[in-house]
């Protein structure tokens, strides 16, 4: 008896360290189904759902808000019932558990009425992207936008809520301050009619220590190829928290090759034609940034830029036309268009001439610079040198011709920017001059005042912004007119 005891505790010890060796991490059981929100006045109301445990374990139902006229059965999760009278029962939840996890179905209301079926209810409507990454001490806020086409008020549920975030019933709205990092995950936002409910997409929110900073991609690719011709490019890219990055392409050409580590698209083209949006993206995991979207041409001969010659006159009377028009041609006989940069206001241009041609005014005597006269064939372009024209106004023997200096800073020394044109004060008395003549164009720089009566007159200019501001008075100059 004692030699049989003793196998009897052996046998014992070993079972229990059989069983602790075995032991697995307990997972959730899982409960379905759509019991009906609505029933007859007197008539059965019966909903199972449908529940089990992955390990088998003996699970246990109970409910949230049931109506006093239901039974509710805790082994099976069975509601049944006869309502006596019309009314509504609202966000009821049935939930089951294994002892360990309890999971839920959505909460419903219930209507009871006296006819046969429900007026048909229109599920009230859900969206909006709630943002899936956080920052630790940094407030976070997601609000859904939801409408009911029945007019019905809306409340709002949450499942899986972060422990560190409020939730409001009355807006949806998610909100708080993470305090430390981690995923909080199948997180469920709900809208309720009061009879039927809708939910967005279950979504997870990561909080990190810090906020991740995109990473950056720069770079210019060459636009055009040749058959036979190897082409090659690599973007610059760099991450300022030092995150490892990865590339991506869309529209990646049939001959090219692409390079996720690098970023470097490179082959030999085998036929001519046109690769249209190709975009290069890279990414630090968290997020991505991408190049503008560029094409490539390949054609079977390398492309000859046009020329463009021509010498533009460079001063103009006031009153008298004005004319240029630049010589241009194309080896390879492409189509031709002309552009212009600084275009004089004066003046017209013709993009399939290139001609530049117009009559100044008298008000608009000044310096037009930097004017710029390019041609393209479609794939390079070529500019003449920026010239500059002098518009020179009238003058005549009882006339005033006045010319001053655009000014090119404020007074506290800062650059000024917004320059919008000049006020021309003159008179017979050096310390009244009680005319003004505004120049509305900041690139005059001379004025002409014709027909003055014989005597001495008195002139000033003043300077004025796009924003009002004015200087003060030039020095003041004269003239006699005899």
């Amino acid at each position: 008896m004692r030699f049989t005891s003793t196998l009897v505790a052996v046998a014992a010890l070993a079972s229990f360290a059989g069983v602790a060796g075995a032991q697995t991490t307990n997972e959730p059981p899982t409960i379905s189904g759509t019991p009906p929100t609505y029933v007859k006045v007197y008539t059965m109301y019966n909903f199972l759902p449908t529940a089990k445990d992955p390990e088998g374990r003996r699970l246990k139902f109970s409910i949230v808000n049931r109506p006093r006229w239901m039974a509710f059965s805790t082994s099976s999760g069975r509601m049944t019932g006869y309502p006596k009278s019309p009314g509504t029962w609202s966000n009821i939840q049935v939930r089951v558990t294994d002892g360990v996890h309890t999971v839920s179905l959505p909460a419903f209301t219930l209507v009871a009425g006296k006819t046969s079926t429900a007026t048909a209810n229109r599920a009230p409507t859900i969206s909006g992207t709630p943002a899936t990454t956080a920052t630790v001490g940094t407030a976070y806020s997601f609000q859904p936008s939801a409408t009911d086409a029945d007019g019905n008020s809306l409340t709002f549920s949450i499942s899986n809520r972060p422990s560190w975030a409020t939730f409001s019933t009355s807006t949806g709205r998610l909100s708080g301050t993470p305090t430390a990092a981690g995923t909080f995950s199948n997180i469920v936002i709900t809208v309720s009619d009061g009879r039927a409910t809708t939910s967005l997409p279950a979504f997870s929110i990561t909080v990190s220590n810090v906020a991740n900073r995109a990473p950056v991609i720069s770079g210019t690719p060459a636009t055009t190829a040749t058959v036979g011709t190897a082409y090659s490019f690599q973007p610059s890219a760099a991450d300022a928290d030092g995150n490892s990055l990865g590339f991506s392409i869309s529209n990646r050409p049939s001959w090219a090759t692409f390079s996720t580590s690098t970023g470097r698209l490179s082959g030999t083209p085998t036929a001519s034609g046109t690769f249209s949006n190709i975009v290069i993206t890279v990414s630090d995991g968290r997020a991505t940034a991408s190049l503008p979207a560029f094409s490539i041409t390949v054609s079977n001969v390398a492309n000859r830029a046009p020329v463009i010659s021509g010498s533009p006159a460079t001063s103009v009377n006031a009153g008298s036309a004005y004319s240029f028009r630049p010589t241009a041609s194309d080896a390879d006989g492409n189509t031709l268009t002309f552009s212009i940069a600084n275009r004089p206001s004066w003046a017209s241009f013709d993009t399939s001439t290139g001609r530049l041609s117009g009559t100044p005014t008298a008000a608009q005597a000044g310096s037009y610079a930097n004017i710029v006269i390019s041609v393209s064939d479609g794939r390079a372009t070529v500019s003449l040198p920026a010239f500059s024209i002098n518009v020179v106004g009238a003058s005549s023997s009882n006339g005033a011709v006045l010319s001053w200096t655009a000014p090119t800073a404020n007074t506290d020394g800062s650059t000024l920017t917004n320059l919008a044109g000049y006020r021309i004060l003159y008179g017979t008395n050096a310390s009244s001059l009680t005319q003004t003549i505004q120049v509305a164009n900041p690139s005059v720089t001379n004025y002409t005042i014709d027909n003055l009566a014989p005597g001495t007159y008195y002139f000033a200019v003043r300077a004025y912004t796009n924003a009002g501001t004015e200087s003060a008075n030039s020095n003041v100059q004269s003239k006699t007119i005899r």
